[in-house]
């Protein structure tokens, strides 16, 4: 049991992890150059493609040494997204080692000083790697330098090329050498920590454990302590790629669990597992519920396709636990469902994930967060801006914040202390990693960040600078609710939540959009933004109109204002009862606000 190494890699997204880990297993001939492919761990047609890591996934590799010594190396390959921090983080309560790689041509950048963070609060030993030193603008010396400086990790680095397999043996050896052995305690009760899940249509949630104290086998009663809820263990085993069963799982290592589970809101990750009849004293620390704090409605693009979308998210919410849906109806498009997500990322990847594998047409309104609102002395809760109560009601509103870390070179530092500025940030700290690069934190409010921010920021830096947030806190905002009038109609999905000192800006930007979008209709159409109930800005589509006097080739002119008049009357009437058809693209104009 002293031979047994529990580590994960972590790193910046596109720094190489997924790589490192397919060079791992072919090195330690857990998977045979035959069966070898990229990035082998992602097994998501989506991960493949954008080259990210969206679940952590875990492997166990066997290994023997020059001198015929076994070890067993379990990895967990983990995500390099924010959206997915609170995965990450119990991944690395599951080990005793990291390593973190850093990408020679890019150094430290936000997610990877996160990460470094995250690592060291877990107490694990870090191994710090170089990688893509093959590549003609590596700096590896420089990079050097940062890992040392900017993370304040003294040990040397590695020097590795994930793409050629330079340097893999090097980091086995270090692992071994380095990284702790598990710990065994075999005498507790059982104690085991969950760090990830996923659903398998034959046999249910697959839970994916490292046990801490005692052992698991199949038979066993077990007693989940966050959801209390209790099941017998049908089988369990390690992962090797594919499942491989075992008779138990024992102190010190990872596996999996098999208990007949049928729905995967019943697992949470962070949870302790346990035996019924003689439970643990000491559940694992750090769990926490994971709540959503991006907000966006889902509607299908075809009232006919809303039972297809019902169906697909139903489906998709089996294997995504974070995943939050439930009904709504908009006035302007009919049935659909408001969704809430970890972040902008975990959006993207439900929205492309419903348009490639259940083949929808689907429409996404603008994100938003989830405000806190005190009205007529209670607090509740607002995921949808149309559902904000009338301003006269409402003595409180409080907004989520984060803490912002952007690592950029010196260059475009006034640019984007400019773009913080503007989008309500507060600078907490300003610190030079070397005389080209610096790190800034920053206070901000997390509307601010959602929606355009990252796109801003890499145009502000052309593309250098790279960015990470934590959730902190809620604090009081001065906010008012912003509503478009299409024709004196309230269209419920232009709704939206904005500072006061921008409100003006966002709706001549808004009213100014929907004129070019909206195509002319037989009537006038009035386009108007209220705020407090009083219009703050308004764009007029002028009406397409019939050449009525064609006709007239001359006689006298009251002849001609008769029949002006009664086209006049006509538009009138049909403005009173005409309906304006909204295009598509009105809605994407929203999500696309500059703050």
């Amino acid at each position: 049991m002293s031979n047994i190494r529990n580590f994960c890699i972590i790193a910046h997204i596109d720094h190489g992890k997924s790589t490192l880990a397919d060079r791992l297993l072919e090195y330690t001939k857990t998977i045979s150059h035959r069966e070898m492919k990229d990035q082998i761990l992602d097994d998501m047609e989506l991960e493949r493609e954008r080259g990210i890591t969206i679940k952590a996934k875990a492997v166990r590799m066997n290994y023997t040494d020059k001198n015929g010594k076994k070890y067993v190396l379990n990895l967990i390959d983990t995500p390099g997204h924010v959206d997915f921090t609170y995965e990450v983080s119990r991944a690395l309560a599951a080990c005793e080692g990291a390593i973190l790689v850093v990408d020679a041509t890019q150094g430290v950048e936000a997610q990877t000083l996160a990460n470094t963070v995250l690592a060291e609060n877990a107490n694990l030993k870090i191994i710090p790697i170089i990688n893509k030193i093959d590549l003609p603008t590596a700096d590896v010396d420089n990079t050097c330098k940062q890992i040392k400086e900017g993370l304040g990790i003294d040990a040397k680095p590695i020097s590795v090329s994930a793409k050629v397999g330079i340097g893999i043996s090097e980091i086995v050896n270090s692992v071994i050498a380095n990284i702790p052995s598990a710990k065994v305690v075999k005498e507790e009760p059982l104690s085991a920590l969950i760090f990830d899940s996923f659903y398998d249509s034959y046999r249910g949630v697959i839970v994916i454990i490292r046990v801490f104290d005692g052992k698991i086998r199949k038979g066993m009663k077990i007693r989940f302590i966050a959801s209390a809820a209790e099941h017998e263990v049908l089988e369990v085993g390690y992962m090797k790629i594919k499942m491989v069963e075992s008779d138990e799982i024992v102190s010190g290592e990872v596996g999996y669990v098999v208990a007949g589970i049928r729905d995967i809101h019943d697992i949470k990750i962070g949870d302790t597992i346990t035996e019924c009849i003689n439970p643990t004293k000491h559940p694992h620390k750090g769990y926490k519920e994971i709540n959503p704090f991006v907000f966006a409605g889902i509607y299908p693009n075809s009232t006919s396709e809303y039972d297809g979308l019902k169906v697909a998210l139903g489906k998709l919410r089996l294997s995504d636990s974070s995943l939050v849906y439930f009904p709504e109806i908009s006035v302007a498009l009919g049935f659909g469902f408001r969704c809430g997500f970890l972040g902008s990322l975990h959006l993207e990847i439900v929205k492309e994930r419903l348009e490639r594998e259940f083949g929808l047409n689907i429409l996404v309104t603008a994100t938003n967060v989830a405000y806190k609102v005190k009205s007529n002395g209670k607090f509740i809760t607002i995921d949808n801006p149309a559902k904000f109560p009338i301003n006269v009601d409402v003595e409180e509103i409080w907004e989520p914040y984060v803490e912002a870390t952007i690592i950029c070179p010196m260059c475009y530092l006034g640019a984007i202390l400019k773009l913080c500025q503007k989008r309500r940030g507060k600078q907490i700290s300003m610190k030079y990693i070397n005389t080209k690069i610096v790190v800034l934190k920053y206070c901000m409010p997390l509307a601010e960040i959602i929606v355009g921010f990252y796109d801003a920021l890499k145009s502000t830096s052309k593309g250098y600078a790279s960015f990470d947030y934590e959730h902190i806190d809620s604090r009081l905002g001065d906010l008012v609710k912003l509503e478009i009038m299409i024709n004196s109609e309230v269209i419920d999905a232009f709704t939206v939540i904005t500072h006061k000192d921008k409100a003006q800006t966002t709706a001549h930007y808004l009213t100014e959009k929907l004129r070019n979008i909206i195509p002319r209709h037989m009537f006038e159409i009035p386009v108007q933004a209220k705020v407090n109930n009083k219009i703050v800005a308004r764009e007029t589509i002028s009406a397409v109109r019939k050449d009525v006097l064609a006709k007239c080739y001359g006689g006298d002119i009251t002849r001609k204002r008769k029949l002006l008049e009664k086209q006049k009357e006509g538009k009138r009437k049909m403005r009173q009862f005409g309906r304006v058809e909204i295009p598509p693209e009105a809605f994407i104009a929203v999500l696309k606000i500059d703050g």
